[in-house]
Order: structure tokens, then C-alpha cells, then sequence
């Protein structure tokens, strides 16, 4: 037999090497294809920004161009490199110290991207735009005060807020000066869950513009703010205390033949919340706010007067109005004929004269006043509920709303001092499915 030689039929041996080669070139393509990924960085990091400020040519701070808010990024590998690529594999930077020029206006700085994931080398990624817009301004320093607030959170059942401090209660800020000079108000906000202790909390300083937006994250990095943009916040929390009594007095004399009848407030209670010591010191006055008789002048007056005082300070020291209180309170004080007095006449004593058909008659209020006079009977002895007889007539009404006289039947030797009216509602009848 004829021995065959490794030469023979070379050509054909290389050709199914080669082919071999592209077949599995074209499996492991298959399998394995090389393409292109996308992805969007929002936070391009701008490093090296003290390069700038501490150059003796140029001596100014920093701050990416705004509505710059993030690049796109596109890795171009295999794709099972690219099956290893998460987001937070890539970053993003900008170094000042490469940019080309700081002449330019605004400074183009070069964006260098890198990727953590294996496999993945320099030459693969690309970046859009290549340069981060930076804007070089005058270095400015100022002060602000630190504005506390509890936001939406509210401290437990039965407690207030009485105070809100923060420490330091102003705090220094430097940048470029256009992006100081926008600053309208610094805040701290501490969140309260239920609590009824004092209570502190370091919390993160939001600042806002001129128009009441809170500074984006890039405008945010191009400040230097003191304590590092932190601020200790502490809540005194007091106790509430409901039913707290108001009193009033007045000063002067009606006009000749009048006479103070009633002093009145609206309204006659309220709820307050205090320290320890605040409230130990309105219980010793028998839980009650005085206002000062020289608030309320009546001399010479021949009707009713009416005033508007502000609670706002005679409260005792430690001790506030709740929040959902209103620091005003109406007084009213009554000024009658000598020899009258004032009654109050349930509504529900009221006869109603031809109430319309199909209609119902209701009451806006649930007494009226009666302001009756004698000269001959003592006024302590009317039975306002027995002794006094009222109606109204409505006759020809139809459903609406009335202000209406009401007439009144007064046992001998009594009078009424002025005319008396009462606001009705006239509606129909509500039908339930039942009897329809």
C-alpha cells in the first residue's frame, strides 16, 4: 500500500483550515455579537474646581452651565460584556485642570467616562456632548439666617410645637456670584413622627431662589456651604391645654339713661399649649385670659359696642394660641335702657304662622335676644320660656332664604325695648326612597 505524505493534497487541508476558522468565527459572532449599549449619566462630576479659584490669574469660582443636566454614553463591545454593564458601573467626570482654555467664555472642560465591568476598555466608550459647559463668576461670600419649619409632620396627640431653633441659626455661603446673589432663603425642616419630647435632629439645609425653586443638584455642588450644608434642628413641644376661659372688662359710663347690660366674647373659650412653667402659670389664674378694660372704651355710647382684640400678647410667657387657633377674639358689650335686661328665647318656642305647603322651616339660629323693660315688675321674675308667647307669619313665602319679624305677647307691665327679627330657611321637604 502507498504511503500517503502530510503534503499531499496541501492546498485542500489549508482551505478546510481556513474555512474551519471562519465558521467559527461566524458561531462565536453568532453568539456573541458585538454591539452598542446607551446610557444616560446625570451627575457629571466636576473635580479639581479649586484649580480655578486658587489661581492667582484667574481667581473665581465655578458652575456647570444650566439646563446641562446630563450626557449620553454609548459602549460599543461584546455582548456578554455588555449583559455586565449596570448603570452604576459608569462615571462621569469633568477636570478642570484639562481644560484647554480658562480664557473661553463659558470654559469647555473635557468629560472623561469609565467603566467598572470587565472587559470593557477606553476605546469602547464614547461620550455626548464630549465637553461639560462651565461658567467661571466673581467669588462672593454671604450670610443667611436659617428658616425652621416642621413641614408637614406634627408632633403626637395633645402637643404643640412651641419652638424651633436651629444651630448655627445662620450660616455662611460661598460661590460664584451670580448663583449667591439668586439666593432668596435657606431652610431646615425637621420631621416629627408622634413624638411629645423635645426633640433634635441634624437634618440637610434646602435653599431656594427668587422664584421660590429649590437650587438644582449641579448649582447645589457649585457652593461651599458652611457646616457642609447641615444644620442641628431642636423642637420644644408643649402640652395642649383646652377650655381656657376668656374675660373682658371696660372701661367709661354708657350715655345718660343707659346701662351696661352683658359683656360678651366669641369666642368665650379657647386652647392654648405651654411649657411646664406656662401652664402652672395660667392655672394660677384659674385658666383664664384677661383682656385689659382699657381696651374698651363705652363712655357716652347708647348702643352695643363691638371690638376686635388681638390675643397675641396677653398670653403668659411660655404659653401660644394652638395652631389651629385664630388670635383675635370679638367682644361685645351690650348697652340697654335703665331698667332693661337681655333674654334669650329658644327659637324652638317660635309659632310659625302659615308655613307654605310641601315646604319645611327651619331656624338659623337657636335663640334669639329679647331685650325687655319694666317699670313696674321686677325682671327677675319672667319666665322667658312660659311667660313670653312668639310667632312668625309667613305667609305668601315661597323657598328661600328670610329675615323676619317676630311678634311677641309680653305679660302685663312689660315692654319690648327694640324690635326683634329671626332668620328662617324655607326648603322642600327631602323625600326618602321609601315613600316614593
Amino acid at each position: 500500500m502507498k504511503k500517503r505524505k502530510l503534503t499531499d493534497n496541501l492546498s485542500l487541508k489549508i482551505m478546510s483550515v481556513a474555512i474551519a476558522i471562519v465558521v467559527w468565527l461566524i458561531v462565536v459572532n453568532i453568539d456573541n455579537p458585538v454591539g452598542t449599549n446607551y446610557y444616560t449619566i446625570t451627575d457629571v462630576e466636576l473635580i479639581n474646581k479649586e484649580y480655578v479659584e486658587s489661581s492667582d490669574t484667574i481667581g473665581k469660582m465655578c458652575m456647570p452651565e444650566e439646563n446641562q443636566d446630563s450626557v449620553k454614553v454609548a459602549i460599543t463591545a461584546s455582548k456578554k460584556v455588555r449583559d455586565r454593564i449596570r448603570l452604576s458601573d459608569i462615571t462621569a467626570v469633568a477636570d478642570l485642570q484639562q481644560a484647554v482654555s480658562l480664557d473661553t467664555d463659558p470654559v469647555m472642560v473635557p468629560i472623561t467616562v469609565t467603566c467598572l465591568a470587565s472587559g470593557v476598555l477606553p476605546s469602547d466608550i464614547k461620550v455626548t456632548p464630549q465637553n461639560l459647559t462651565v461658567n467661571l463668576d466673581e467669588k462672593e461670600t454671604q450670610e443667611f439666617v436659617v428658616n425652621v419649619s416642621k413641614g408637614d409632620t406634627k408632633p403626637g396627640k395633645d402637643y404643640e410645637v412651641g419652638s424651633l431653633t436651629a444651630s448655627p441659626e445662620k450660616i455662611r455661603i460661598t460661590g460664584p456670584k451670580t448663583l449667591v446673589n439668586k439666593i432668596d432663603k435657606v431652610n431646615a425642616t425637621i420631621a416629627l413622627d408622634g413624638n411629645t419630647e423635645d426633640y433634635t435632629q441634624e437634618v440637610n439645609l434646602t435653599i431656594y431662589d427668587k422664584n421660590q425653586e429649590a437650587l438644582s443638584e449641579s448649582e447645589m455642588n457649585s457652593l461651599r456651604i458652611e457646616n457642609n450644608a447641615k444644620v442641628v434642628v431642636t423642637a420644644k413641644l408643649w402640652k395642649i391645654r383646652t377650655g381656657v376661659k376668656i374675660a373682658a372688662g371696660y372701661v367709661g359710663t354708657p350715655a345718660g339713661g343707659y346701662q351696661v347690660g352683658s359683656v360678651k366674647t366669641v369666642p368665650d373659650t379657647i386652647s392654648v399649649a405651654g411649657n411646664t412653667e406656662g401652664l402652672e402659670s395660667l392655672s394660677e389664674n384659674d385658666n383664664m385670659i384677661t383682656i385689659p378694660a382699657d381696651r374698651i372704651d363705652i363712655s357716652g355710647e347708647s348702643k352695643d359696642v363691638e371690638r376686635k382684640i388681638s390675643l397675641k400678647n396677653l398670653l403668659p410667657d411660655n404659653v401660644k394660641l394652638t395652631s389651629d387657633s385664630s388670635e383675635d377674639v370679638w367682644v361685645t358689650v351690650s348697652i340697654l335702657p335703665v331698667g332693661s335686661q337681655e333674654f334669650n328665647l329658644p327659637t324652638k318656642n317660635i309659632e310659625v304662622k302659615n308655613k307654605p305647603d310641601n315646604l319645611q322651616v327651619t331656624f338659623e339660629t337657636a335663640q334669639i335676644a329679647l331685650r325687655i323693660k319694666s317699670e313696674s315688675e321686677d325682671l327677675e321674675d319672667l319666665n322667658i320660656n312660659e311667660d313670653v308667647k312668639a310667632e312668625i307669619d309667613l305667609k305668601d313665602k315661597e323657598a328661600g332664604n328670610y329675615k323676619v319679624p317676630v311678634k311677641l305677647s309680653l305679660p302685663d307691665g312689660y315692654e319690648m325695648v327694640e324690635d326683634v327679627y329671626t332668620e328662617v330657611v324655607i326648603s322642600p321637604a327631602s323625600v326618602s326612597d321609601e315613600s316614593k
